[in-house]
């Protein structure tokens, strides 16, 4: 027993002599290091001090009552978690036995008791004591592996954007000069698709690292739904096309405004009908439904209902779809592919707007069915989409020293027949600025950024208004989010930035 109780130590509280030195005795010769105290007050200092692993208390003290004590030690984190076992003189009647466990005691003994009823108690309290010490190491520990886990994927993502950025910059101006023959064109076009997965993949990674940590901000403004869907159905249709699919849609004529984000947004469309597509076989249907429809609370909103004649969903798995790294495909194989994460970015960007995310389906062969229920903004009547907006050309100032992505983003800009100046550093784009005045600045942030951030001050202290300022940057808030809107810019884009992207930031602009 003495072996056992090496290293244990008790504090043992009691304004009777006699009773105090009874139980230190049995204690300390049953080997355990035992502390004495005759008042709360002193009781409380030494459990500060010593922080023993249980505390024998009286109920009945000469200063301040043992329930007392047990409140103080409860309520001070340095002793919180100590074991606490009241005892008493007098008949203890059984509301008072609720009052010391209510206040935080582990234990409640009547004296007079015998020896070995004490020491039962006391090593029932220790094990349940290094029980809970080793679940809160436990706990520690995978939080400290979580936060980990959540710095390794945005280092992972925020990696590999740069290598992926050069290769799609490399397939575009290889696309732009023409091939040689079908078989480079057919090459070409391989990188290209490829590249556009693994940056699909590498946003998602980046993504469920920043909703685990909190980090999403979304950009709201007022958006007309319909153009979200449509803007995803267009880039859609030639990937569903590819997998030899049929896209069917409806989307009513009648406005469906909603305060959101319009790229994330189209993220979580897109995330759906990706997935529909990934567990339906070639020759299948995929619909996309848009209808009005209020939610359980009669709230009016906008309902999105994305359906396939797929593979289907077990009903076991149904409850768990959303969850992180969930695979409707179970296989060993996992044909279907994908990291199992998009469902969960679905579920996570729609609850941030506010809106709903189910998920249904009739079981194994019949398909499946996702809808989303986001709440609608009153109609304006004299509101325009911007999607409706002019399109004219603009004149672009493209501060970027990478010049293979410039040139890039240079001769895509030229296609739509805007008119673009390029800078490969912020004081060279600073003196062009100055001089031609340019409507709207792309700005790459470079690491740690503060040229960009700097030229950003300039301009806007210089030209005021008159001047659109974008960053980009190759994550999604480079150090503090504020500080963008301190330094004068008005959006920030995460490169790679797709052709669609760009285009309606111009268009928006």
């Amino acid at each position: 027993m003495a072996e056992h109780a090496l290293g244990e130590t008790i504090l043992v509280v009691n304004d009777d002599p006699a009773s105090l030195y009874l139980a230190s005795r049995l204690l300390q010769t049953s080997g355990y290091r035992v502390f004495e105290a005759a008042t709360g007050l002193s009781a409380l200092a030494i459990a500060e001090r010593e922080r023993p692993d249980v505390v024998v208390l009286d109920v009945k003290l000469p200063d301040i009552s043992g329930y007392e004590v047990c409140k103080r030690l409860r309520a001070h984190p340095e002793t919180a978690s100590l074991a606490v076992m009241h005892t008493s003189a007098t008949f203890v009647t059984p509301d008072k036995k609720v009052r010391g466990l209510d206040g935080g005691a582990d234990a409640y003994l009547t004296e007079p008791f015998e020896g070995e009823e004490l020491l039962a108690t006391v090593r029932s309290l220790l094990r349940m004591r290094h029980a809970e010490q080793a679940l809160r190491r436990r706990a520690e520990h995978l939080t400290e592996a979580d936060r980990r886990k959540d710095l390794f994927l945005a280092m992972l993502a925020h990696e590999l954007r740069n290598p992926l950025a050069a290769i799609g910059t490399a397939a575009g101006i290889l696309e732009r000069r023409g091939p040689v023959d079908p078989r480079e064109s057919r090459m070409i076009a391989i990188i290209q698709r490829q590249t556009n997965h693994l940056s699909r993949l590498v946003d998602d990674l980046l993504d469920v690292s920043r909703i685990t940590r909190g980090k999403v901000e979304l950009r709201r403004a007022r958006v007309d739904l319909r153009h979200v869907l449509e803007q995803v159905l267009l880039s859609f249709r030639p990937v569903a096309e590819a997998r030899g699919l049929t896209l069917t849609a409806r989307v009513p004529d009648a406005p469906a405004w909603v305060d959101a984000d319009t790229t994330r947004l189209e993220q979580v469309f897109t995330n759906l009908l990706d997935n529909a597509a990934k567990y339906t076989d070639r020759g299948g249907t995929l619909w996309l439904d848009l209808s009005p429809a209020p939610n359980a609370e009669h709230l009016p909103g906008a309902r999105v209902s994305v359906r396939d004649t797929g593979i289907g969903i077990r009903h076991d798995v149904l409850p768990t779809v959303f969850e992180l790294f969930a695979q409707a495909d179970e296989s060993l194989e996992r044909s279907r592919g994908g990291l199992g994460i998009g469902l969960t970015l679905v579920r996570n960007m729609v609850e941030l707007h506010g809106g709903q995310v189910e998920a249904h389906s009739e079981g194994p062969g019949r398909g499946s069915e996702f809808v989303v229920w986001l709440p609608l903004l009153p109609a304006a009547p004299d509101e325009v989409s911007s999607s409706e907006g002019p399109r004219r050309g603009r004149h672009i100032l493209l501060v970027e020293e990478n010049e293979a992505v410039s040139h890039a983003l240079r001769e895509r800009l030229e296609t739509w027949g805007h008119q673009v100046e390029v800078a490969a550093d912020a004081l060279r784009g600073l003196e062009l600025a100055v001089r031609r005045a340019p409507e709207v600045a792309l700005v790459a942030l470079s690491r740690p950024g503060e040229d960009g951030y700097r030229m950003a001050e300039t301009l806007r202290a210089r030209l005021g208004n008159t001047i659109r300022l974008v960053a980009l940057s190759a994550q999604e808030a480079p150090g503090d989010p504020s500080r963008l809107r301190q330094a004068g810019f008005d959006l920030h884009l995460v490169r790679p930035v797709t052709p669609d992207e760009l285009c309606r930031l111009l268009s928006e602009l």
